[in-house]
């Protein structure tokens, strides 16, 4: 899209800012909260309870990752899970209106700060480098070279990546690898940027809990907890991903199975490192704008 083309004042903007500004309080106010003892489920719905007194509403379930895991980690509905001295990365999202951003720390209580300071400093350095124009092949080189400063590795399969309405992941992909080929950044387009550092492989694989969700495609059920659960989810989270707690129908695992069984629903398993290894993550939400990048979640 060229430049003349793009109002970046226009209501779609907006409220991608007004998302990014209550995400950015509540990131801060949220990270407060993690400490030894505190309750995994009280942090995650205190956040998602927050962002709705402050206007949006939580683009997809608290992510709360501990030490090899690195996304997709959600509370359960009846989670009794405490902190401990552990790498916790919070990654929550807002929307408003189905206009996101997305953000993420980490919060160490291991005793690892400087893996926590890769994956952020190497944040900072991909946004020093924004303007329109540039290949995210170039953005991924730059993450890579900062958290192998560090000594670290990259997680080469999770990537940043677009913005759209009522969707949390759309293209470009941002790579946290040098990689051959990228895709050119314009004005106006919205994205994520997100590095995750580790000191294990820099690979995650799917492990077997799952308590997100999205939409797959409209259907139709006959069980009557199916079609509740259905009901709330066209409705009131549309295609963005959802925790199990938030179904309000009896006995939502059993709702989410029969939906998943049929295709309706597709669900997000923990990602995690090996065993043993930890991870870090930092992530910001950013407008390409004429001279460079506009940050939304920065306070």
């Amino acid at each position: 899209m060229a430049e003349s083309e793009v109002d970046l004042e226009s209501e779609q903007y907006e409220k991608h800012r007004e998302a990014g500004a209550i995400l950015a309080q509540v990131r801060e106010e949220t990270a407060e909260r993690v400490e030894v003892g505190a309750s995994h489920l009280e942090v995650a719905e205190w956040a998602e309870d927050r962002i709705r007194e402050l206007g949006g509403q939580p683009a997809f379930p608290v992510n709360i990752s501990v030490d090899e895991e690195a996304a997709h980690a959600t509370p359960s509905i009846d989670d009794e899970t405490t902190f401990g001295e552990e790498m916790i990365n919070l990654d929550i999202g807002v929307h408003v209106d189905g206009w996101l951003a997305d953000t993420a720390v980490t919060v160490d209580l291991s005793g690892n700060p400087e893996l926590a300071e890769a994956s952020e400093q190497a944040l900072e350095a991909a946004l020093d480098i924004i303007e329109p124009g540039i290949e995210t092949s170039e953005i991924g080189a730059e993450i890579e070279d900062v958290i192998d400063g560090y000594g670290y590795n990259p997680v080469v399969n999770l990537t940043g990546h677009g913005l759209g309405h009522w969707e949390q992941h759309t293209s470009p992909n941002i790579p946290n690898r040098a990689v051959s080929q990228g895709t050119t950044l314009e004005v106006g387009d919205v994205v994520a940027i997100e590095p995750f550092a580790t000191d294990g492989g820099g690979k995650v694989t799917e492990g077997a809990s799952e308590e997100i969700f999205s939409l797959e495609r409209e259907g139709t059920i006959r069980n009557r907890q199916a079609r509740q659960a259905l009901e709330q989810i066209t409705d009131e989270f549309r295609t963005l991903p959802f925790a199990t707690r938030w179904l309000e129908t009896d006995r939502p695992e059993m709702a989410l199975r029969r939906l998943k069984r049929n295709d309706i629903v597709h669900s997000y398993p923990v990602l995690k490192e090996d065993d043993g290894s930890l991870v870090s993550q930092k992530e910001h939400t950013l407008i390409i704008t004429d001279d460079g990048c506009e940050v939304t979640t920065e306070r």
